[in-house]
């Protein structure tokens, strides 16, 4: 099973700019909002209209622009999944999920016991929570057995416990689906735990599919690093073959590894900083303390930088160690191995 998206569209300031290519497996795209994701995947279930380009679906033309093709949403054998669940009201639940079964199908029966839905099945979905809508809706879709399955910010209305057991439930319904699926989300967190490979869109412009653990590992672009949560980005240009100065700070960092050509940006991970001495140490006045309920982030001046931007360093709370006062001054360093050269 395979998704083949290349198709462009314009929207609002910006062009949506797609070339999606995914296998058995589930991708995520992340990015924020109004960057695009949403209208990725309602061009490829067909609910809108790309301006140009093709989609396949498992070697099945769905749409080119030049042949004329665009097969209408019924047709595709795709699944989608929106945030807002779009149950009909209607309906009761067993009659929506039995709404999303094809003719010969078998009846909603045993999409009521997959997803745990007993003794709702004539409850209509003002009477259902917001996790049991979304079972009802999960359960309309796979019964519709499609090729591959868009999920469109599945999670982001729930509460933070709901959404986890939602998602950990989501999560072992897929392990058996043989198929494609794409989850779009803003959710760092969420994407890397139910995609193998993540996708970062950027204004209308969707990168290549990266290993989750590459992509956090080395985001390579400043606007794929703010979107994996990395705290501290500046503006850096390459001294050296293992060097970069960093505007702002008034530094040289030095790296473990050659800095490419081209690099605009530096990045570290306010986790991978540490307090005292060590590769990269500068010295730093303490701004302000930020507790987390994990953590305490420090907001940190560079003493004798040029520009406004903090540093920002995470203690974890449970690591013992003794967390400085805001006015305190004290040394913090960066390891070489730990610096994120960016585009």
């Amino acid at each position: 099973m395979t998704i083949k998206a290349n198709f462009t569209k314009k929207l609002g300031s910006f062009m949506l700019d797609v070339d999606l290519e995914c296998g058995n497996e589930t991708v995520a795209i992340l990015g924020a909002s109004g960057s695009g994701k949403s209208m990725t995947l309602k061009c490829i279930a067909g609910i809108a209209k790309p301006d140009s380009g093709t989609i396949e679906v498992d070697g099945r033309v769905l749409f080119d622009s030049e042949r004329g093709i665009n097969a209408p949403p019924r047709e595709r054998g795709v699944g989608i999944l929106f945030q807002s669940y779009a149950l009909f009201p209607n309906m009761t639940a067993a009659q929506n999920i039995a709404a999303g079964i094809r003719p010969g199908g078998g009846d909603a029966s045993q999409f009521i016991r997959l997803f745990r839905l007993e003794g709702l099945e004539e409850k209509y979905p003002r009477q259902l929570s917001g996790g049991q809508q979304q079972r009802v809706a999960a359960a309309r879709m796979l019964a519709s057995e499609p090729r591959a399955i868009l999920l469109d910010e599945p999670f982001s209305a729930l509460d933070s416990h709901l959404r986890w057991s939602i998602e950990r439930e989501m999560s072992e319904r897929l392990r058996d689906f043989a198929g494609t699926v794409v989850l779009v989300s803003h959710n760092r967190d969420e994407a890397y735990r139910m995609s193998g490979r993540i996708a970062i869109m950027d204004a209308g412009r969707c990168s290549a599919p990266k290993d989750r653990h590459e992509l956090f590992g080395n985001p390579g672009t400043a606007s794929a690093a703010v979107l994996s949560g990395c705290k501290n980005i500046v503006k850096a240009s390459k001294s050296g073959e293992r060097e970069l100065f960093a505007e702002e700070w008034g530094r040289t960092i030095h790296t473990a590894s050659d800095v490419p050509d081209g690099t605009e940006y530096l990045g570290v991970r306010s986790h991978m900083v540490s307090l005292g001495s060590g590769d990269n140490t500068m010295r730093c006045t303490v701004r302000d303390v930020i507790e987390g309920p994990f953590e305490y982030t420090l907001a940190l001046a560079i003493d004798g930088s040029t520009g406004a931007s903090m540093l920002y360093a995470d203690v974890d709370r449970m690591s013992g160690e003794c967390v400085p006062e805001i006015g305190e001054s004290i040394d913090v360093s960066i390891p070489k191995d730990r610096v994120l050269p960016l585009k």
